[in-house]
């Protein structure tokens, strides 16, 4: 946790975006490496979020009120939140993007789990969990906007009839 969170706070240090840092968490299986989950946490710049314009439930993305936005499918999920931190200088002026992302790890020969909506809240639950606990050692103001629990809820992308 502390490597995740001084990371962070090295990387909002500088102007420029620094790359993924190692995971902050890895679960594998039996089966191998090809086959876990990865939990990785950045800074974000705006075009990283993904209500665009764009319908990604076409393609099988679905958009939650959760953070400043979350996203997931059956490969991935995504926890945009904004933090104002005295660990991070300059977020009383404006907030520091952290992104959570959460990537499911699937061998060659074997299948994503089924893009259900138990698979995307499971993704989403175990994101959520992560990422407020990496806010709190952040120290950030009312958690980032994370409420204790995830929500749940699916909304419609920007322009969304």
């Amino acid at each position: 946790m502390e490597r995740t969170v001084e990371g962070l706070i090295e990387d909002q240090k500088t102007p420029v975006r620094g790359p993924f840092f190692p995971p902050l968490c890895e679960v594998d299986t039996d089966a191998g490496s090809w086959l876990g989950v990865k939990i990785d946490f950045r800074l974000y710049e705006g075009a990283d979020l993904y209500d665009d314009g764009t319908n990604w439930t076409a393609q099988g993305r679905y958009l939650y009120g959760m953070g400043r936005e979350s996203s997931t499918d059956n490969k991935s999920a995504y926890l945009f939140v904004d933090c104002t931190s005295p660990r991070l200088k300059g977020s009383d002026e404006q907030p520091t993007p952290i992104e959570g992302v959460l990537r499911f790890d699937k061998s060659i020969k074997r299948a994503y789990p089924d893009n259900t909506p138990a698979t995307r809240e499971a993704y989403l639950t175990a994101l959520h969990s992560v990422t407020l606990a990496v806010v709190r050692e952040l120290g950030c103001e009312n958690d980032a906007g994370l409420g204790e629990t995830p929500v749940l809820k699916v909304k419609k992308w920007r322009g969304e009839q």
